[in-house]
């Protein structure tokens, strides 16, 4: 009689969840799946994603197209999007019970608008899995004992495993980077990946809670470009457009202390040419009216008379006594403003890293560790970060399912 197959996760988030039942589920009768989580609190970020709606995934469904969304580990992820994609993760809670929503950027939610139903969906398949949960576990060491793990936590317990799936997320003081290093893995440091920007400007001033829909941003001395909607905050910016760019230039800009500058094209519906065709037309039409009561583009009133402002032009001057060279300045202000980032702020719970174990040491087929036979790895202890939107959730079913999948064989 073979032995009963033991199978440990490290991790109880989305990646160690998902893996622990895909494998317990496959496995049924023929061995026993034990999660460990450190904290007493499992599925944390689950709960408060989204605002706690629980951004679960995002309507993309080509690999190719999907991959585009990973600053890091869009390459690897091709593969195991072939086999497990966000149209999976639907039918996957669809049948445990959760129907999903998409809104109108592709974000995908769950219908109650609720996390708890993704964290109870998770809990409920796990315990009907068979699934033995166990929190305040912290691990200290793990070693290799002839053809098996031996887990060593930190109240001095011991534990032993055939097959290990770390899933402990990217956090630096992660002990999963740790445990990987221990069997030779590459760790590439670990740095804040979706965050907001620090940025003192009078533009801004008195501004926080305004959005435009659509901006396109630069960081000044890089390739990198991102759009999307913005928001204004009492500290500086934020927004998709931020969160995207911070994602894109999460190494540069760590490099440069987050001490940088950025490029706002407020309009990039408009070339500077087609603006300056509508604010002369509007200096036409309505030459008496006064320029910050009047503006010609889709922009926050409050807004648009900071620019005003800004551009050199007193707020009650006349559209008819606004100069040629006072709209030249106004159209620098809208497609070309210049900001001085000084600093981030992080989701708090939220927070998602760059960094984790090195790509190339794991095989993705499986996710299983190419120096450590037995050894798999799941979600963001890997170096791979989605932007904001559904992405890294993704990343979390798809490598834990492929991870789960590959130690129940």
């Amino acid at each position: 009689m073979p032995h009963a197959s033991q199978v440990a996760v490290i991790g109880g988030g989305a990646a160690g969840f998902f893996a622990a039942i895909t494998c317990a589920e496959k496995l049924g009768s023929r061995g026993q799946v034990t999660l460990y989580e450190a904290t007493p609190h499992l599925l944390s970020k689950v709960k408060i994603s989204g605002g706690g709606r629980c951004n679960v995934t995002h309507a993309c469904f080509e690999p190719a197209e999907l991959i585009k969304k990973y600053p890091r580990g869009g390459r690897e992820l091709l593969g195991a999007f072939h086999r497990f994609q966000p149209r999976d993760t639907i039918a996957w809670f669809a049948e445990r019970g959760v129907e999903t929503k998409t809104e109108a950027d592709g974000r995908m939610f769950p219908v109650s608008d609720d996390s708890a139903s993704i964290v109870e969906a998770l809990q409920k398949a796990a315990t009907r899995a068979g699934v033995k949960i166990l929190t305040g576990q912290g691990l200290r060491e793990v070693r290799r004992h002839e053809s098996r793990f031996e887990l060593v936590f930190n109240d001095n317990t011991t534990a032993s495993c055939d097959r290990l799936i770390v899933a402990t997320g990217g956090n630096k003081s992660s002990a999963g980077l740790t445990i990987a290093q221990s069997f030779g893995h590459t760790i590439i440091p670990p740095v804040p990946s979706l965050f907001t920007f620090h940025i003192q400007d009078p533009r801004l001033a008195e501004l926080s809670g305004l959005s435009v829909e659509n901006v396109s941003v630069q960081a000044l001395g890089t390739k990198l470009k991102t759009d999307g909607p913005l928001l204004i905050t009492h500290w500086g910016l934020s927004g998709p457009a931020i969160l995207k760019l911070s994602a894109w230039g999460a190494r540069i800009f760590a490099e440069a202390n987050y001490q940088f500058k950025i490029l706002v094209h407020w309009l990039p519906a408009f070339t500077a040419e087609a603006l300056l065709k509508e604010l002369n037309r509007a200096r036409e039409m309505n030459a008496r009216k006064q320029i910050t009561t009047f503006s010609p583009v889709a922009l926050p009133q409050r807004l648009w008379e900071r620019f005003v402002i800004a551009a050199g032009i007193a707020p009650t001057t006349p559209w008819a006594h606004v100069s040629n060279s006072n709209l030249q300045n106004l159209i620098t202000q809208l497609t070309r403003s210049e900001f001085t980032v000084d600093g981030k702020s992080m989701f708090k719970d939220e927070f998602v890293t760059c960094g984790g174990v090195k790509l190339s040491e794991v095989n993705f087929k499986t996710m299983e560790s190419r120096l450590q036979p037995g050894l798999y790895f799941a979600g963001e202890v890997l170096d791979i970060d989605g932007v904001t939107g559904g992405f890294n959730f993704q990343n979390a079913w798809t490598t834990g399912w492929l991870a789960g999948q590959s130690c129940a064989e």
